[in-house]
């Protein structure tokens, strides 16, 4: 088979290999275990039904430009992957145009690095029209750079017969046409797609409801938190990108105040700048959002540096992390520590407002959760005693789903409540038929 033309994606139970390429010198903002990021990239080759036959921390002075590993390696690893027939290499790093092509060439087998690896994840879990397309825009602008024969299947997706290009038009140069024709496309597609969820978003700031966006590492439990919120049944399940598409539910609080719950995609380090730049208009409800809650999983040994992952995205979209009014952190997955590490955390806990202890799964700290997110909303609510005639039964609904109701008095003719509402609230309550005490 030749490497250097035959480019299909992997199938599932292609037999795998995972290195994880360390740098024994280090390198900038390298906070994480070794190991821990080989289990990472196994469980990310998994995600996509690959079967890892092997997995190892390759030890690595300083990267070869040409081909990443060093001679010896290069001949270790051919010799493995012949005697064990296996399909797909998977590179737990970036890896330049040059470099894959050279693997390729050298290991016989099919080379995908981790950016690569995560768009196939990401193209094997989309499921709306929005998604889909976002995957492919994003796997389609980090093809481009490797172009070697591989995109003439798109000429189909052109319509007619007639000449590709010209005499002198290399199969190189129709390829990026191919892609480039193709990217136009979609992204005409997603300018439909983005302004109809434009008119949904100016349509829910006119109910309004306070929107609170779930974002977290993947795998933190953010699904499985919607679910107990919301009584939904989004996929949810111990596995890294289990879900990609944005869902949002109404709930309403204890204090009777109703808010939008957005649950997002779950982020990842190195997340490819392709896939942030496609999935804009999706995380851009992160953006519009009056609360972003952090789900983290507070067992895993990687927790903090997933956290600044999760702070790094969220600066490249734009979202100020420093904004402790409008941000929550729960500590995630506590039923699975011991009573020692859990008092620890709770002393911990206690002496912060803006964090909070959590199990999705168990149910343990839901109450401190929506007293905690009732809490963030109102922060800059008026507290005001308002009279509601008894049979105002409408005026009455209003109140308790767009404001905070602390206390309620019932009157021989009306119903009297001491609520919090926000400014612009507050300004729609003055024009009804109430009466302000």
């Amino acid at each position: 088979m030749d490497y250097e033309t035959e480019r299909t994606s992997p199938r599932s139970g292609d037999r795998s290999l995972v290195l994880h390429p360390f740098l024994r010198k280090g390198e900038k903002n390298q906070i994480r275990d070794p190991e821990g990021c080989l289990a990472e990239a196994v469980s990310l080759t998994a995600a996509i039904n690959l079967d890892v036959i092997h997995s190892e921390v390759v030890s690595l002075a300083a990267p070869k430009p040409g081909t990443l590993f060093g001679e010896g390696k290069l001949e270790e690893y051919a010799d493995f992957i012949k005697h064990n027939d296996i399909d797909v290499v998977i590179i737990d790093r970036s890896v330049s145009p040059v470099q894959q092509r050279n693997l390729e060439r050298r290991l016989h087998a099919k080379v995908i690095d981790r950016t690569g690896l995560i768009l196939e994840i990401f193209g094997d879990r989309a499921q709306t029209k929005e998604g889909v397309l976002q995957v492919e825009l994003a796997h389609l602008s980090y093809q481009r750079t490797r172009l070697v024969r591989s995109w003439t299947h798109l000429e189909r997706q052109r319509g007619g017969a007639g000449f590709l290009g010209g005499p002198g038009e290399s199969q190189l140069e129709i390829d990026r046409r191919l892609i480039d024709e193709r990217i136009v496309k979609i992204k005409k597609q997603l300018e439909t797609v983005v302004r109809t969820r434009e008119l949904h978003r100016s349509k829910r700031k006119k109910v309004p409801y306070p929107i609170v966006a779930l974002v977290g590492y993947t795998n933190a439990g953010k699904s499985t938190l919607f679910n107990r919120l919301t009584q939904s049944d989004v996929f949810a399940k111990d596995l890294l990108f289990a879900t990609l598409d944005p869902t949002l539910r109404k709930i309403d609080l204890p204090g009777g105040q109703t808010v939008i719950l957005s649950d997002t995609v779950g982020f990842i380090s190195d997340l490819p700048t392709e896939l942030v730049a496609a999935f804009r208009a999706t995380l851009e409800e992160v953006l519009e959002a009056d609360l972003v809650v952090h789900v983290r999983d507070i067992t895993h040994p990687d927790t903090e540096a997933q956290k600044k992952d999760v702070f790094d995205v969220l600066k490249r979209l734009g979202v100020n992390t420093d904004d402790k009014k409008h941000y929550l952190e729960v500590l995630n997955k506590v039923d699975l520590l011991d009573e020692e590490a859990m008092t620890l955390l709770q002393n911990e806990v206690d002496r912060k407002d803006d964090k909070i202890l959590m199990s999705a799964v168990s149910g343990i700290g839901v109450d401190v959760f929506n007293a905690a997110i009732e809490r963030k909303l109102t922060h800059n609510q008026k507290l005001l005693s308002v009279r509601v005639p008894s049979d105002d039964g409408a005026s009455l609904s209003w109140i308790y789903r767009h404001g905070t109701v602390v206390e309620r008095m019932e009157e021989e003719e009306a119903t009297v409540l001491n609520v919090k509402f926000s400014p612009e609230n507050l300004g729609r309550l003055e024009k009804m038929n109430v009466e302000i005490l």
